[in-house]
């Protein structure tokens, strides 16, 4: 119980503190005009209040990855609640920080635009193809793995055979009308609701833990198991752990969902408790379902046989009935359903938005959304034909490196204005070695090389893109140059009352 707790505290004081010193270090001005105001239109760039930001934000980053994600990496044992504390604290919710303000400075701009305007045009066509390949993943995703729930728990429940395609079909005319309406009236409207739902239920799990007669929390468990890898099949932590754990740590799905809050944030002072806040939130649902399953089971030979029975959905089933009875399993499940359709949306959502920037096609007529979207829901039923397993994958990497990109966007923003840019460098250079590591060393989805040369170039190439990305920067700093040169950026100058 104390480790849970240590790690929760950890978490907050990581908003409250290193939050702060990420915020001065960025340079907030209260007086400037946000997109939302700027650029109003009634669709996108909607003005919503700071809490239902922050709602609509934590739901938007929340998939199965702060579910999947931390069930999965608790087969390495409670070195997977070290990795959520600090990669959501120093890596995370810097990473969904940048991602935010750096929209809300350039207009409410995508993240390849971002990248393009700070790492050059190479990296924003790189960025484009990898953002829309990442986000049409996602979409598949989190069609994919609710579809197969809600499934499962009819099915169970009822004593009836309900096929998954017609579940998948069902969401999937959910996403078309929810990426095309204006976001404050299915996603502004109910997503905070549903928001509340999911800290609501999270909350209620790990209490049902703390007063169980049968369980307790992180029981048999000490604080040097965190430094220890625990896995059942003796699989090397290193670096499988930092791209099995995305969402509840640090995720670069949340780079193309953030700007989406940055057109409707009404003040730049809202963006710690939108941005980096959410993150944090997002570690705390993180952390509690690595604590469900390092508890729920007993042992870690018991989670691994209930992960090899039906994946890390099965483990969410078998927990949320379990602890919480017939009533309160149904609650706690479709809250953890929920994640994934509310990701879903506004993954397509995204990639509409990408995509009118490319082509430079304003969506305020019904027509040019259309125009935008079918291709992308085609592409997204012919993806979900594909077994999840191989997708699943495939996301995991693109995510990571989709959130190395960003990493390195914001460092080569703070090296242009002179600014303290170690907060982002430092776990860009972290996960760049990760990446490189699993894509050189894995055997399905890279080159199958060996962990110690695959390891020592993944660290080489992060010295020299550390070098490359500063040697393109740096140069472009001084004193005089610095906030003057940064409102010439800034197409929204005029200050409100």
């Amino acid at each position: 119980m104390m480790m849970f707790l240590f790690c929760v505290a950890a978490l907050i004081a990581g908003y409250f503190i290193y939050g702060a010193f990420v915020e001065r270090v960025f340079g907030i001005n209260e007086k400037r005009t946000t997109p939302a105001f700027s650029k109003q239109d009634g669709v996108d760039y909607v003005p919503m209040s700071n809490k239902k930001v922050y709602l609509v934000q934590l739901l938007n980053i929340a998939g199965v990855g702060p579910i999947f994600g931390p069930i999965m990496g608790a087969l390495y044992g409670p070195a997977a609640m070290l990795w959520i504390v600090l990669g959501c604290i120093f890596a995370g919710a810097v990473h969904d920080y940048f991602s935010g303000m750096l929209s809300v400075r350039n207009g409410g701009a995508s993240v390849p635009s971002l990248t393009g305007r700070y790492l050059g045009k190479n990296a924003k066509h790189f960025m484009n193809i990898f953002a829309l390949v990442l986000l049409l993943l996602v979409g598949v995703v989190f069609v994919s793995a609710p579809a197969g729930m809600i499934t499962n728990l009819v099915n169970e429940q009822t004593n009836t055979t309900v096929s998954m395609g017609m579940m998948v079909a069902i969401i999937f005319t959910y996403y078309v009308i929810a990426t095309i309406v204006p976001v404050d009236k299915i996603i502004g409207r109910f997503y905070p609701f549903f928001g509340a739902l999911l800290i609501f239920m999270s909350v209620g799990l790990i209490a049902a833990i703390a007063f169980s007669s049968e369980h307790s929390i992180l029981a048999g468990y000490k604080f040097s198991d965190m430094f220890t890898n625990m896995n059942p099949n003796d699989l090397p932590l290193w670096p499988a752990l930092f791209i099995t754990i995305a969402c509840g740590a640090i995720s670069g799905f949340h780079a193309t969902q953030s700007p989406l809050m940055a057109r409707c944030l009404e003040n730049e002072k809202n963006g710690r408790f939108v941005f980096f806040g959410a993150m944090i939130g997002e570690g705390v649902i993180a952390l509690i379902w690595c604590a469900v399953a390092l508890s729920f089971f007993g042992s870690m030979d018991a989670l691994q046989a209930a992960v090899a029975n039906g994946g890390p959905g099965n483990v969410v089933y078998s927990a949320s009935f379990g602890l919480l009875g017939v009533f309160g399993g149904i609650l706690a499940f479709l809250g953890v359903v929920i994640l994934p359709i509310t990701s879903g949306d506004t993954a397509f959502r995204s990639s509409r938005l990408i995509l009118a920037e490319y082509f430079n096609m304003e969506q305020k007529t019904l027509k040019n959304r259309l125009l935008m979207a079918m291709p992308l829901f085609i592409l997204g039923g012919i993806l979900t034909q594909v077994d999840f397993g191989i997708i699943w994958r495939y996301f995991g990497f693109a995510n990571q490196t989709t959130a190395v990109m960003m990493l390195w966007t914001a460092s080569a923003y703070l090296l242009r204005f002179n600014k303290f840019h170690w907060i982002t460098t430092v776990p860009a250079m972290f996960m760049t070695a990760v990446c490189i590591t699993f894509i050189l060393n894995n055997h399905t989805l890279g080159f199958g090389m060996g962990m110690q040369i695959s390891t020592i170039v993944g660290i080489v190439a992060s010295l020299l893109i550390t070098g490359y990305v500063i040697k393109i920067s740096k140069g472009k700093g001084d004193p005089e140059f610095d906030q003057a040169e940064e409102d010439k950026l800034i197409d929204y100058t005029e200050s409100r009352d």
